[in-house]
């Protein structure tokens, strides 16, 4: 469990900041908050997801869909809408809520809370909610049950929330990141000339999970070739490979990329990796608790505008955690669209950023390097930050 420990609710410790989850709700209007998506509901109760559905949510004519109804200032008020088949998980404690609500399927499961939500005189309420996880059956039952609310959109202050990371998250980021690079040394090292990028991918899902990580995707490229999909490509003598994968440990996910060559780079490729290279290492350089969010744009964008790549040369940097691209969002120009609210606002310690410089070569093929990197008080720290270079294929012994 996480250990966001700053609130109680009767006997029972809240693994939640409550206080800042009612600064920020207060701030954004939203009287009474309803929680519907998987990563925001794991965040609530420390940690919890339930294992039934972890892959997957349709069942029957409907779907999974778990609901934590919040009231601004009233912890004591919580109430978790959830499968029967939680019952299980509330036998063994995981959760908090002092109200906890079991049913089947969209409608009923919002209906339930909408009950709630009247109960505590809420009605009137301007009501929090995650649109984009919620569904549209969903939506209608709370609007038809509650005529007199307004509801409002929550993701941004739920954001905020989670921004900044406690330290068993970024334990959890910590060795998600190890590990996702720890498989793909094994994948490159145990692979010569002639395997394809669907076995590769396979090998890469198989070396994660063996070091405890949900597999969640890999984009692949070998050779000159510019297509990132598993396919049956060969990667052959003198081809390079870009492995970038997202590997997830505890809910938390670790997403990196790092090359590979099959024999040895020529000075062009040991070129074009090290200016890939010099940018990410410019990006780190104003890092810090307090600095600007877009400083670390304008930190690496220079090298991007001098490079003679620049046409094919693209550099992103976003926050990251239990979803990949999550605050602080620094730009919004990105290829992820979202605004760039983050980007004059200060970092904080406990911030996590991925950092991703992309070469889509033309003639040469696809050179990438993807870094997570944490914000500290007087500078940065980098998980799984080993393997820059070129990693030689095939130089496992048999």
């Amino acid at each position: 469990m996480d250990t966001r420990e700053t609130g109680t609710t009767g006997d029972r410790s809240l693994p939640f900041d409550a206080a800042k989850l009612d600064d920020l709700l207060e701030e954004a209007g939203i009287d009474v908050l309803v929680v519907s998506s998987k990563h925001n509901i794991q965040y609530f109760f420390g940690g919890y997801r339930f294992f039934f559905f972890d892959h997957f949510d349709a069942i029957g004519l409907s779907r999974y869909l778990p609901l934590l109804v919040y009231a601004r200032g009233r912890p004591e008020d919580a109430a978790y809408f959830a499968n029967p088949m939680e019952g299980y998980e509330e036998a063994l404690g995981k959760f908090w809520t002092p109200r906890f609500e079991k049913g089947w399927g969209t409608v009923p499961i919002m209906e339930q809370a909408a009950a709630h939500i009247a109960r505590l005189g809420k009605s009137a309420a301007r009501i929090g909610v995650e649109r984009s996880f919620l569904p549209a059956d969903a939506e209608e039952a709370l609007r038809r049950s509650l005529p007199e609310a307004t509801i409002v959109e929550a993701v941004v202050p739920l954001e905020r929330l989670r921004a900044v990371k406690t330290p068993e998250e970024l334990d959890y980021l910590r060795e998600a990141s190890n590990r996702v690079v720890d498989s793909m040394l094994a994948v490159i090292a145990g692979h010569g000339p002639g395997s394809t990028k669907l076995e590769l991918t396979e090998a890469l899902r198989r070396e994660e999970v063996q070091r405890g990580l949900n597999f969640e995707y890999c984009l692949i490229t070998a050779g000159t070739s510019n297509n990132r999909a598993p396919s049956e490509q060969v990667w052959g003598e003198g081809d390079i490979l870009s492995l970038d994968s997202g590997g997830n440990y505890k809910g938390y996910i670790g997403d990196l990329c790092r090359m590979a060559i099959q024999g040895e780079p020529d000075a062009e490729l040991v070129d074009l990796l090290a200016e890939i290279e010099a940018i990410q290492q410019a990006a780190r350089v104003p890092i810090q608790a307090g600095a600007r969010g877009g400083d670390i744009f304008a930190s690496a964008e220079p090298l991007v505008r001098q490079s003679a790549h620049g046409n094919t040369l693209d550099f992103v940097a976003h926050g990251m955690g239990l979803i990949s691209h999550e605050a602080p969002r620094l730009t919004g120009s990105g290829p992820v669209p979202y605004p760039g609210d983050d980007a004059d606002r200060p970092l904080q310690a406990g911030m996590v950023l991925s950092i991703e410089t992309t070469l889509a070569h033309p003639r040469r093929g696809f050179v990438k390097l993807e870094d997570t990197v944490v914000v500290t008080e007087d500078g940065w720290e980098a998980f799984g930050d080993g393997a820059r270079g070129w990693n030689r294929g095939g130089t496992a012994v048999a």
